[in-house]
């Protein structure tokens, strides 16, 4: 019955609501005039909205929190889990049996046997045993609701009435001034009117590994993308902020993912349709041959209550009472040995759906990859320096610092040109584990194990022209702090160059500046974008001397640069000035709102070019699958270069594979005639950007997901990874979907199984997935594919085994029936065959 109400609802159109959610977002704004957004909203930029105004839109839109969905009473749950299935078949079986035992004892009196009795009670506590566990299972995985309400945060600052105030969250509404600053979460969607050194956390939303730069510029059509959009629940990493409410509760973009992930439903597994099927042809030949039966109990003249008790004994006796508790205990034996590697399985059903899975939808950002910025390159005196290799199977080693006055001073203008600091400076925990406190990038320069063994002892006496005695001075300083330096203990050396001034890095210049005492003299530091680095440069240091940066260097800068990017590294460009002393003295007063100082004529350094590596044992798991026969795809939020050079370094693409890459709403997707007649496509690689993807049709979509084996979405929203699991889902695809993040919760949901990560995942992932990685490793899937595939094949040798027994049973009855022999089997002995010898010999073929 279930099946067929399921393949009904497919041809039923699907809820308005639904429909509407599963929409691209689609607002202003962002893109309209501040003023205009301003009148729209009946708001000002510094005094906020009235207390008045407040109150009426709060009783008009509701609480700025998050409406849980209609969901099923517990009550119809645990009806469902009882008597849905194969055990509504069973409960036939029950009440046959209760019934032959009445009829009985009505006709024989006190003297009939007990034995249907007996069969009853048994049949009814083993149906509602694995029920009532099933329902258990359910009800613990059930409560995606909750987990995103974890995420929103208490209070919230707000102006109204040009009074500055603090409020609970649920009590903001549309119009709103809010501020924000470091530490805090996002209370709304919000415009931002004016923004300090703001950045903000996206990875859980977009997939983007690094901070995001927010202020008042509208750069992108796309809400996740722009730069003047903060983002409801989203972590602000440092700087502040103000701006204006613009969406609330439900309608925030975080309330929309949370409202798809609660009403999207996957449908039966793999294994539900095939015991579904199983069904319906033992209840067919079960009913046939009591049928049979009772017709021939009636033609040998036999009464009709005992020709009642021959039709419901064939049922019984054809009913594989065993096979619910054989297939409860096989896929929760199965469910322990994953567990014991560190895959913990909340839907005991996605055991073996992952062993028949086809294709596996994976996220980038925290799944393939470390979700930690890693400084991989650095380029001074014209030449690329490795600062971490990889090897085959994804494991990041670090390598010693390569000699250079460049070099060092690099690394020294890297060292002060940052506000990271570890959180614990005496903590031993390996150096890529520890926590800094800070941007992900500064984080990832800490971190990196040239920085750590630089040694500081030659920075001065790369200063051009400065004297020997300065230079011997230098030195003593220097080496002092030598041994803290490579224990990756910043403080003290930072400590020495005290910062006196400080531009924080803002999007529209792309720069961050700082001045520090440097000895006697003070020193410039900077960073930033390349291009905008170079831009302020007059010389570059090369081989220890000072030289004029020229068209050549500059075309030199521009190729490095173009092939650090294409790589998907995220490049830094480094630049310094010592400031002349008599000009600049120790103690001058720098100012940076009225600039005081040089910001051009500076020398450049050199480059650092870092990226989000692959986890270590990804590259190795994805050929394991790919040799297995199960395609994967990459669908992330980040931004196409970067997701297919992370695609090549895990082997999702190879990388001699010629890469067919769709980034314009123009781009003319290969029809039905490309393939085939001779006409094969070019190439087997694909990326997609979620621009072109908005506007593909389902049919040139369909063309995608069954012509490439290398596929790779980016820059996809939530509901589009939706949309790409559900177009694998209909070429006859068993969809696995991993994230780790918000916006992977609708796929997880959606997909056949979902497979969160227990370290770096959200609560909102890991509730809406049936599997989850307790070690973060994408490797032990490979386990669970492994286990879910001998699951399959165990349970198909249980059931088999299992219903042999049936033949045994029948023929006694049948020469009872026919024949006038003795019956040899009660109901008891049956039962006993049924559920003990069944049961047993079922045991030795789980291992």
């Amino acid at each position: 019955m279930e099946f067929l109400m399921s393949s009904c609802c497919k041809k039923k159109k699907l809820d308005p609501k639904l429909e509407d959610l599963r929409k691209d977002i689609d607002m202003d704004f962002h893109s309209i005039p501040l003023p205009e957004l301003l009148h729209r909203f009946s708001t000002d930029d510094k005094k906020g909205i009235s207390e008045q105004l407040a109150a009426e839109r709060l009783k008009k839109d509701g609480p700025n929190s998050l409406t849980p969905p209609k969901s099923t009473h517990t009550i119809f749950k645990l009806i469902r889990s009882v008597f849905g299935g194969f055990n509504l078949l069973l409960w036939a079986a029950a009440v046959a049996s209760l019934a032959g035992y009445i009829m009985e004892l009505s006709s024989i009196g006190k003297s009939s046997s007990m034995d249907n009795l007996f069969l009853f009670i048994v049949l009814a506590g083993v149906v509602a045993g694995t029920g009532l566990f099933d329902f258990y299972q359910e009800r613990k995985s059930g409560n995606i609701m909750k987990s995103f309400a974890n995420m929103i945060p208490p209070k919230a600052h707000v102006v109204r009435d040009g009074n500055s105030l603090e409020i609970n969250v649920s009590d903001l509404v549309v119009g709103d001034l809010v501020r924000i600053r470091g530490g805090d979460k996002v209370p709304a969607d919000i415009r931002v009117t004016q923004a300090r050194g703001l950045k903000v956390d996206n990875s859980s939303l977009t997939g983007e590994s690094e901070p995001q730069s927010r202020g008042p510029q509208f750069t992108s059509q796309n809400p996740l993308e722009t730069k003047n959009i903060v983002l409801f629940s989203t972590n602000v990493l440092e700087g502040s902020g103000e701006g204006i409410v613009v969406l609330t509760g439900d309608r925030t973009i975080v309330g929309r993912i949370a409202a798809l992930t609660a009403t999207v439903s996957n449908g039966p597994t793999p294994i539900a349709r095939e015991i579904q099927h199983f069904i319906h042809i033992i209840s067919c030949v079960a009913f046939s041959i009591g049928f049979i039966f009772f017709v021939l109990a009636l033609i040998f003249d036999y009464p009709i209550i005992q020709a009642t008790v021959f039709f419901m004994g064939m049922v019984v006796a054809n009913v594989p009472e065993g096979i619910v508790p054989t297939v409860t205990a096989c896929l929760t034996l199965a469910a322990i040995k994953m567990g014991k590697k560190f895959c913990l399985v909340k839907n005991l059903e996605a055991v073996e759906t992952l062993g028949s899975t086809s294709t596996i939808c994976s996220d980038k950002t925290g799944t393939l990859t470390q979700n930690r910025m890693t400084v991989m390159h650095l380029w001074t005196d014209k030449k690329i320096h490795d600062a971490a290799r990889s090897d085959a199977n994804g494991e990041i080693a670090g390598l010693q610092p390569p000699k250079g006055l460049a070099m060092e001073a690099l690394l020294r203008c890297a060292t002060l040109c940052s506000k990271s600091h570890w959180k614990n400076d005496n903590d031993k925990t390996p150096l890529p584990k520890r926590d800094v406190i800070g941007d992900a990038s500064e984080a990832a320069i800490m971190k990196c194990e040239i920085f750590v063994h630089f040694h500081p002892t030659i920075l001065l006496a790369s200063q051009i022209g400065e004297s020997f005695a300065c230079a011997i001075r230098a030195t003593r300083v220097l080496s002092s702090l030598a041994s803290d330096k490579v224990r990756g203990n910043v403080d003290n050396y930072r400590e020495q160059r005290p910062k006196i001034a400080e531009i924080p890095f803002n999007s529209a210049n792309k720069l961050q500046v700082s001045i520090h005492v440097n000895g006697d003299r003070n020193l410039l530091v900077m960073k930033g974008a390349p291009e905008r680095v170079l831009k302020v440069c007059s010389t570059v240091l090369v081989d220890g001397k000072e030289v004029l940066a020229d068209g050549k260097f500059e075309t030199t800068f521009i190729e490095t640069y173009e092939s650090l990017g294409s790589c998907g590294e995220r490049v830094l460009g480094f630049c310094d000035l010592e400031l002349n002393e008599a000009q600049f003295p120790v103690g001058y007063d720098f100012d940076t709102e009225n600039i005081n100082f040089p910001l051009k004529n500076l020398r450049f350094l050199g480059l650092i070019a870092m990226i989000d590596p692959p986890r270590p044992g990804v590259p190795e798991a994805v050929r394991l699958c790919q040799e297995a026969g199960i395609k994967i795809v990459m669908v992330t939020g980040d931004h196409p270069i970067t997701a297919k050079a992370i695609a090549e370094q895990v082997h999702i693409i190879e990388e001699e594979e010629e890469v067919v890459t769709l980034i314009s709403n123009d781009a003319n997707v290969p029809s039905d005639e490309h393939y085939g007649k001779g006409r094969l496509k070019a190439t087997n690689a694909i990326v997609v950007h979620g621009e072109v993807l908005r506007n593909l049709s389902p049919v040139s979509l369909k063309e995608i997901v069954t012509n490439y084996d290398q596929i790779v979405f980016a820059r996809t929203s939530p509901a589009q990874k939706l949309q790409i699991v559900e177009a694998f889902q209909n070429n006859d695809q068993i969809v696995g979907v991993t994230g780790d993040g918000v916006n992977d919760a609708p796929a997880l949901r959606k997909a056949d199984i979902g497979i969160a990560m227990g370290i770096a995942g959200t609560d909102v992932s890991k509730q809406a997935a049936d599997m989850i990685l307790l070690n973060d490793n994408f490797a032990s899937i490979i386990t669970g594919i492994e286990e879910g595939r001998l699951i399959f094949d165990n349970l198909k040798k249980s059931i088999a085994y299992t219903l042999t027994s049936n033949i045994p049973e029948i023929i006694p009855f049948m020469t009872y029936v026919l024949l006038g022999f003795p019956l040899p089997l009660s109901v008891v002995a049956i039962l006993m065959i049924d559920l003990g010898t069944d049961l047993a010999g079922f045991s030795s073929n789980l291992h």
